[in-house]
């Protein structure tokens, strides 16, 4: 396994977001784990306001936001089920 995956949601050619395949797995975990946590609290505190008089640009550019995190968390799980994987 390579020292480094590129995360899914590069933007360019050239991979800039990384994930170390080489951090510990609480490390892994507490990263991927905040990322659906900010998600989770973003979702909460819509779904407690009146967003009828939302602008459609406003809920694309937090559904665009939400979708971002929860990739980066899916992408770091990723690399935690390898190691696991690896450990078994």
């Amino acid at each position: 396994m390579n020292s480094q995956i590129s995360m899914t949601h590069n933007e360019d050619s050239i991979p800039v977001l990384l994930v170390s395949t080489e951090a510990p797995l609480d490390v892994l975990h507490s990263s991927a784990a905040s990322r659906f946590l900010a998600v989770t609290q973003m979702m909460e505190s819509l779904a407690s306001l009146d967003i009828s008089s939302a602008k459609g640009a406003d809920v694309q550019q937090l559904a665009h936001v939400a979708a971002m995190l929860l990739r980066d968390g899916c992408d770091v799980m990723d690399v935690l089920g390898r190691q696991i994987r690896l450990r078994v």
